[in-house]
């Protein structure tokens, strides 16, 4: 009888002999499935992911070209090229996908695209008939798959095994982008001076790293970047590594993530021994929000994995083997607004929170986007950037720069130049979406209900300058309305809207959020005052969500009715939340009363200007207030 370690050894040879002859035939049909695709000058990667389209919205900024062959077929193909790679990606969609796709992410996310021309089609035919044969042979390699399960399980367990885990991956895939590669300037950052200032400091700190020393401060200069999206925050980190001359590795904060448990935190590693490996480096952690919230909440204790390994890289691990690795970690949120973990926080020595521009900034960059395009393109002898700086507050430097290329489209399609009109469509289109007449063309009762709704709005947010007794002119200069349209708007299911500019101001007194609240409940008030407290429709659902986050904060969150200033949501938790639910609906009833009472007021002349606007459907500031001039020589005065 043979012997225990006998039958082993045979066993574990016979093993082996299986895994090495199932890794031989799956290689075999490895190669026969890719050998196509290695026969052009860059490779090709074919697929038929649909998510690989969904994903440039966010790596919009990343792609060089995006071309749709055979859009009329019944599978378009999406060929698209991104500047940091030399693939070639062709998608290939199901022409149903293919309409969804063009609507929801490309146009919404004003994604540049061109519909691949005849000779592109002809040059590259064996590249789009490939996607047909890798399919083919794709069934092929599914159908052996199917037949050998249970060897290719074994390969994979002895995969993992001399891995030490499959999560984690991305660590050894990150990338190390050279600083001969890296692009963009502290041009980039058009004035922000108060963040120049930062990142200037930031420079001398990590050039001077000696003269620091001598303070006693030696360990890296961990930098936390914070803000909204498209402020600029991957530029700088790109910026400041081509700077000091260091490569960059990128990463993101949601990527570190693969669904096994521990696969963050060997991910993390990961890129932290590459860039040790540099010498100097930077590790850019994007997106990492998550990262910073306070560990211990979740019910599983791996939850907490990332971030604790985190901590600890962060510090160097107390070894010399990172000294020369600077970890610059963003977020779209910081400590203020935001509960974080302490520890964490204790981690960066240099914290700079970038800012939305102001108007003399979005001015600039709204020239510097526009100069970048040739002299024939921008009609600038019709083109009032002052106005369109002013009506684009609170976007980012990356949703300007979405408007300008919007423009173009707009300016390209319609074979004319860029000027303030086509800028002005470009930022409705960027802040709305798509509108259009025909979903309501035949439903005339729908449209006045609209046109009353959104005019009751409109004489909500002009009521305080009305009852001061100013001029319409006055009233016009004052008000931030840019047009009513009774269009409807398939991106937020409306059936009309009040396009208003907003306010760079961040901070709202007492007074001016009731407003906002009355001016919200401006439209729900028109159709009660016109078909009675049983007509009110389902339009209002929208206002009265936002009025309902707007009366928590005030009420709960501030406080600002109660001598007691205190945060009640949180007391909420231990009690008495009917009693703050009876001050919400005390103050939503006095401030809806308000409204309609106000609302009597303009009865008369909502029901002049109902009849103009279902007539024209879009109505612009200017035409507002000439027929406002027309029905009525003086505003009326406050009684």
């Amino acid at each position: 009888m043979p012997s225990i370690s006998k039958l082993y050894e045979s066993f574990k040879n016979g093993y082996v002999v299986a895994v090495v002859s199932v890794l031989l035939a799956f290689l075999t049909v490895a190669a026969v499935v890719y050998k196509p695709l290695t026969t052009h000058s860059n490779p090709v990667v074919q697929s038929q992911d649909i998510s690989e389209i969904t994903k440039l919205a966010t790596n919009k900024h990343r792609l060089e070209y995006l071309l749709v062959a055979l859009p009329l077929s019944d599978f378009p193909r999406y060929v698209f090229k991104y500047k940091d790679a030399d693939d070639i990606h062709v998608v290939k969609v199901p022409s149903t996908s293919h309409a969804n796709l063009e609507r929801e992410v490309l146009l919404k996310n004003a994604i540049p695209y061109a519909i691949a021309k005849d000779d592109f089609l002809n040059a590259n035919s064996a590249v789009l008939q490939d996607a047909e044969a890798q399919r083919s042979a794709l069934a092929e390699a599914g159908g052996f798959l199917a037949r050998n399960a249970i060897g290719i399980a074994l390969l994979a367990f002895l995969f993992i095994g001399m891995r030490k885990g499959i999560p984690g991956m991305m660590g050894n895939s990150a990338s190390v982008i050279k600083p001969e590669n890296l692009k963009g300037s502290m041009d980039d950052l058009v004035g922000m001076e108060d963040i120049k200032q930062e990142v200037a400091h930031l420079e001398e700190m990590i050039v001077n790293r000696e003269l620091y020393r001598s303070h006693n401060i030696d360990k890296p200069f961990n930098v936390m970047l914070t803000g909204p999206a498209g402020t600029g925050k991957t530029k700088l980190a790109g910026y400041l590594a081509k700077k000091l001359g260091i490569p960059l590795i990128q990463a993101s904060g949601s990527g570190l993530e693969s669904g096994f448990v521990g696969g963050g935190s060997k991910a993390l590693n990961g890129i932290y021994k590459k860039a040790a490996a540099q010498g100097r480096c930077i590790i850019f952690l994007d997106e990492a929000q998550s990262l910073f919230m306070p560990r211990g909440r979740g019910d599983k204790r791996w939850d907490d994995d990332t971030a604790n390994t985190l901590l600890g890289l962060l510090d160097g691990i107390k070894s010399d083997e990172g000294a020369g690795v600077i970890w610059v970690v963003a977020s779209n949120f910081d400590d203020a607004n935001s509960e974080m973990d302490e520890a964490m926080l204790r981690r960066f020595a240099v914290k700079i929170n970038f800012r939305l521009p102001n108007k003399s900034e979005r001015r600039e960059l709204l020239n510097v986007f526009l100069s970048r395009k040739e002299v024939e393109c921008v009609d600038w002898s019709n083109l009032n950037l002052d106005y369109v700086a002013e009506i684009t507050a609170n976007l980012s430097p990356a949703l300007l720069e979405t408007v300008v290329d919007r423009a173009s489209m707009i300016a390209i399609q319609e074979k004319t130049l860029i000027t303030t009109d086509v800028l002005f469509r470009a930022f409705e289109r960027a802040s709305i979406g798509l509108t259009d007449r025909a979903t309501t063309a035949e439903k005339d009762k729908e449209r006045e209900r609209v046109a009353l709704h959104e005019l009751g709005h409109f004489f909500m947010q002009i009521d305080p300058y009305v009852r001061q007794g100013l001029a319409w002119d006055d009233i016009k200069a004052k008000s931030h309305l840019l047009k009513i349209s009774t269009e409807s708007v398939s991106k937020i299911g409306a059936l009309g809207y009040v396009l208003s500019s907003a306010s760079d101001v961040s901070l709202r007194t007492l007074e001016e959020m009731e407003q906002d609240v009355i001016q919200l409940y401006g439209g729900v008030a028109a159709e009660e005052l016109f078909y009675g407290a049983r007509g009110i429709s389902t339009g209002s659902q929208n206002d009265i969500q936002k009025v309902t986050g707007m009366l928590d904060l005030m009420v709960n969150r501030l406080s600002m009715y109660s001598r007691s200033k205190l945060d009640y949501s949180q007391l909420k938790r231990e009690g008495s939340p009917e009693e703050a639910l009876k001050q919400v609906e005390a103050k939503a009833d006095e401030l809806y009363t308000r409204t309609l009472e106000a609302m009597q007021d303009y009865k008369e002349l909502i029901s002049a200007l109902t009849g103009t606007l279902l007539e024209r459907y879009v109505l612009s500031k200017d035409e507002v207030f000439s027929l406002l001039a027309e029905l009525t020589e003086t505003p009326r005065k406050a009684a």
